[in-house]
């Protein structure tokens, strides 16, 4: 890893596509990996991630059970009335953050399922960038525009399009480059024509815009019991928490969803228990 802390940011102008629980997670797996890790919500006005991370040290300060806790802050939008002051403070906000995380190994950033500047900004700090994607044709339209018939890929959407010039907006301000990851969420394990085609679809488009496809989690219930307890999968032996099949192949998904990301770990990481 290089000396700055690396970024990695979550991100996707649509909600409800489980950006707060990767990012959870990653930031859970990162810790227990003994780096040091600081976390970002700049979604802070529904603010998921930080009220998972208060769940988290609520729940630690209850019980002393060994739950690592990222260094965390918000950020609220600029109320501002002018646009360009509003901008501007908003920059400065963030920057802020960023320069008071310098001495950490990586810094998660969780953001809204809304386009901002402040979001935009955000995506032009990333070395990788997560976008869950829940595995429907509603979602893909935020990345691409399709033929309604044969599924033929038109042209990038909104989102990519934003993907894309912050991409350049990175490779202005340092020289630096965006690892784009989009990964399917919610995904079923049983065969269907909508699954098979989304799959087509997502690996052409990622041949034409530049980004990998991964396997993200399968639609459990689980995620929504660990999120009022502060808890991830990584903290169920911990926690003395009965293992169900669930919680089996979801440790396993995470598993794999980690070795995929390949992120820049210093020493070798261990696998997930």
């Amino acid at each position: 890893m290089s000396q700055k802390p690396y970024t990695i940011v979550l991100g996707n102008e649509k909600g409800g596509t489980g950006k707060s629980t990767a990012a959870m997670h990653v930031i859970t797996y990162l810790l227990r990996q003994n780096f040091r890790v600081a976390s970002l919500d700049i979604d802070a006005r529904q603010g998921t991630l930080t009220r998972y991370v208060e769940n988290r040290k609520a729940r630690l300060k209850n019980t002393q059970e060994d739950l690592p806790v990222s260094e965390h802050s918000a950020i609220f939008r600029s109320t501002l009335s002018n646009q360009d002051e509003a901008e501007n403070q908003d920059k400065e906000v963030f920057e802020n953050h960023m320069k008071g995380f310098s001495n950490f190994d990586y810094i998660v950033i969780d953001t809204p399922g809304s386009d901002s500047f402040l979001s935009r900004l955000a995506h032009s700090y990333a070395d990788t960038l997560i976008t869950p994607l829940n595995d429907s044709f509603i979602d893909l339209d935020m990345l691409v525009r399709v033929t309604p018939d044969s599924l033929d890929i038109l042209r990038p959407s909104t989102y990519a399009e934003m993907v894309w010039e912050q991409k350049k907006q990175r490779a202005i301000r340092d020289g630096g480059s965006i690892d784009w990851i989009v990964m399917r969420n919610r995904l079923s394990s049983l065969y269907s024509r909508n699954k098979e085609e989304m799959e087509r679809v997502l690996k052409a488009l990622s041949k034409r815009i530049g980004f990998r496809l991964v396997d993200g989690f399968g639609e459990r219930v689980i995620f929504r019991e660990l999120f009022l307890s502060g808890l991830t999968l990584l903290d169920l032996r911990e926690t003395n928490v009965s293992l169900s099949l669930s919680h089996i192949a979801a440790k396993q998904e995470l598993a794999a969803l980690m070795e995929m990301i390949q992120l820049p770990l210093q020493s070798k990481a261990s696998k997930i228990a």
